[in-house]
């Protein structure tokens, strides 16, 4: 069943009006530096405006399979919710295993005076099957010693191994592989040269000194990011789920691998395990939304330009496609996905869906103007059209009708921003993330 968009009647080419001696500057400075691609991508993205949203034909968020309508919330989450989580279970994301019975969690290291003396820090080995041996992975925690009581906790993977997201010399080097094209990296393994490589990402003392907690993982613990048939990562302990077209892909494990760090925090006295945040940036940041859509624990999912896949709608023709990612990243989602490559305008679900299962809890979705591959107006869309489940709980959504302009955040049940610059995250980004938290989780 579909609806057809249409966003308050207005014309997309006036929402992104460009003045066009300003867009030959830009082409310009694009093509004195060299950047072919980057050009091409500016030209298509903003000629991509022109797409008329009004004929965009997405499945209907409240409508049941058998076509009746649903009211309310009651209906949501005893019917509609479950249909929607089975049919991406089936058809994109692949099944997932249930948690470990024989899991345990082992603290390796532990400083009550880490970071000059403001925060505790605890490094925990998740063994997965309870051997020393077997499958594991480290979680990194970061707790503000200023506060005497349970606190909140953001929780997310990082790309480098847990080492590369701050200079602290204490963080075990991550002996897990790691792509040899990234910068301090030996046949593929880390060395010193990639401490704290990454910490303009994390903001770990900012985050301490406003009363969160702060938890990553490398994600690469859980699986390494590249195509080997499932050998690599914890869908070897799994056999029996890859036999099938709906099988344990890389983005569920990477969400599997985030509900267990959420089960180590139920154990933890000095973690609100009830506020915790899941966050991730680009990929990590479809791994978050499938955690949070997936695991009903998670107090909050923040999903950082995570683009196609993540909070991006497949049916805005703009940014990366179904082809392009069964084809570079055939590993990110199960085998049943590859049948919907160049059927993007007539897929029979999408990720406002996806962004649905996360209400009535509150979601923030950030963009970026100039991060093309990961299309903000398909982003703004996906938000603005899970927005129907959001009011079955009485919730406002995203209080706003029109994409916001650039730098101009929203903080609805649903919030959002589209930055200006490029894919990253930033501090900006960080600011708008720990306001929406003060707002919804209440320290």
């Amino acid at each position: 069943m579909y609806t057809c968009v249409q966003l308050n009647g207005a014309e997309p080419k006036k929402l992104f009006e460009l003045n066009s001696e300003k867009m030959k500057v830009k082409i310009l400075k694009i093509m004195s530096k060299g950047f072919l691609i980057i050009l091409i991508l500016s030209i298509s993205y903003f000629i991509g405006f022109s797409q008329d949203i009004r004929s965009m034909q997405l499945p209907d968020v409240l409508r049941l399979n058998n076509g009746t309508l649903i009211h309310n919330s009651h209906q949501w989450i005893t019917k509609r919710r479950p249909e929607i989580l089975e049919v991406f279970k089936q058809q994109m994301y692949g099944q997932s295993p249930e948690r470990p019975e024989k899991m345990i969690f082992r603290l390796i290291e532990k400083d009550c005076r880490a970071l000059n003396g403001i925060a505790t820090r605890k490094q925990i080995r998740v063994l997965f099957d309870g051997r020393t041996e077997g499958p594991y992975m480290d979680i990194l925690l970061y707790l503000p010693n200023q506060v005497k009581h349970p606190v909140p906790l953001f929780v997310g993977y990082n790309y480098a191994g847990n080492q590369s997201i701050s200079n602290d010399t204490a963080i075990n080097i991550t002996r897990s592989w790691i792509s040899n094209k990234t910068k301090g990296v030996i046949n593929n393994q880390a060395t010193e040269a990639t401490r704290g490589m990454a910490a303009s990402a994390w903001p770990v003392e900012t985050i301490l000194k406003r009363g969160y907690g702060l938890a990553t993982i490398y994600a690469g613990d859980i699986d390494p990011d590249f195509d080997d048939g499932f050998k690599n990562g914890i869908q070897a302990s799994y056999p029996e789920l890859q036999k099938k077209e709906d099988n344990f892909s890389t983005m569920a494990a990477w969400a599997w691998g985030l509900s267990r760090a959420l089960d180590y925090f139920e154990t933890d006295k000095a973690i609100n395990n009830k506020k915790v945040i899941v966050y991730g940036t680009s990929r990590m940041g479809k791994a978050t939304i499938w955690a949070g859509a997936t695991d009903q624990r998670f107090a909050m999912v923040i999903s950082n330009e995570s683009g196609a896949g993540g909070a991006k709608l497949f049916h805005h023709l703009q940014g990366e496609n179904i082809a392009q990612i069964c084809k570079n990243f055939p590993h990110w989602f199960c085998h049943n996905f590859r049948q919907y490559a160049g059927k993007d305008s007539i897929l029979p679900f999408d990720q406002h869906m996806v962004l649905a299962l996360v209400a009535p809890r509150p979601l923030y979705v950030a963009s970026a103007q100039g991060s093309y591959i990961t299309d903000s107006y398909g982003e703004f869309l996906s938000t603005k059209y899970a927005e129907p489940v959001y009011r079955l709980f009485h919730n406002k959504g995203l209080t706003l009708k029109e994409m916001p302009a650039i730098d101009h955040p929203v903080f609805g049940q649903i919030g959002y921003h589209n930055r200006s610059g490029g894919h990253d995250i930033l501090p900006y980004d960080w600011e708008q993330f720990l306001r929406f938290v003060d707002i919804y989780l209440h320290r």
